[in-house]
């Protein structure tokens, strides 16, 4: 049976793409973004099976409106995929309040007011799936995205528990933790003003931009099918090939660390050896 799609971020990067994969297939989908204009192309390729909606995921009664007119529209709601969002780059002293609270309310409060407005619908059904794309930089941290790896940690955080939640009524819950990919993310992204004593790591970040392996946004798009296909879809699952070596290193070194400092980890919990 073909599935009935809701995907903010719709007009642009991954978002796109994942609307395109899933009406390549025959699916149906709401597709949202900030101007609805920006999704007239999908509209005169798709007809019908396209449903554009105006959603902001930083106005709760737009996204409140968007949700139950896709549910009205379509009668239900099977795969959710929160994928708008944006870049924050700057060193944490850059960083000010209103650009760190923009941050959150769109990557972090934006898939909470999505998910909360979707719950009840999915919950009446006893099913549906609920893609939240985060990102490696939600499982590691770099210099200069402190600002965006605490919306993606945050988001993480959230999904995990909201994973446990909602298994019983049917509902389930994957972290798509993408690489970089070829889109405008980086381009779209909000700088923070710089102060020049960080130029040196600016420098080296885009040193290592510059190595980066780019992927396939559509191949993203047709990776996602085979995640909500699944009888068992992954709580998180890496998109690309950058992800794997460096959240095992990640990994590696956490692991080695909190087991070289166990003795003062009782010592804190108060088991003092005798």
């Amino acid at each position: 049976m073909s599935k009935i799609w809701l995907v903010t971020g719709s007009s642009r990067g991954l978002g796109r793409s994942f609307v395109e994969a899933a009406l390549a297939r025959g699916d149906r989908a709401a597709a949202t973004a900030r101007d609805t204009a920006d999704l007239d192309d999908l509209v005169a390729a798709y007809g019908d099976a396209v449903l554009p909606l105006r959603l902001d995921v930083t106005d709760r009664a737009s996204v409140d409106a968007a949700v139950a007119r896709a549910q009205e529209h379509f009668g239900r709601l099977d795969v959710i995929v929160n994928s708008a969002g944006h870049g924050l780059f700057g060193a944490v002293e850059e960083l000010s309040e209103r650009d760190l609270r923009e941050q959150l309310d769109t990557n972090l409060f934006g898939p909470l007011r999505v998910v909360q407005a979707a719950l009840p619908y999915l919950r009446a059904q006893g099913s549906g799936h609920i893609v939240q794309i985060s990102s490696v930089g939600g499982v590691a941290a770099f210099p200069l995205g402190g600002g965006y790896h605490a919306s993606k940690w945050a988001l993480e955080g959230l999904s995990e528990s909201l994973a446990q939640e909602v298994a019983g009524f049917g509902i389930r819950v994957t972290l798509v933790e993408p690489g970089s990919y070829a889109t405008d993310a980086i381009a779209g992204a909000v700088h923070a003003d710089v102060l020049p004593q960080y130029d040196a790591a600016r420098a080296g970040f885009a040193a290592f931009a510059r190595t980066l392996d780019l992927g396939d946004p559509a191949a993203a798009g047709r990776a996602l099918l085979r995640v909500v296909d699944s009888p068992e879809p992954p709580l998180r699952v890496l998109f690309g090939t950058q992800g794997g070596a460096i959240l095992d290193q990640v990994y590696a070194d956490r692991l080695k660390t909190w087991s070289g400092w166990q003795e003062l980890a009782a010592e804190a919990h108060g088991h003092l050896p005798a």
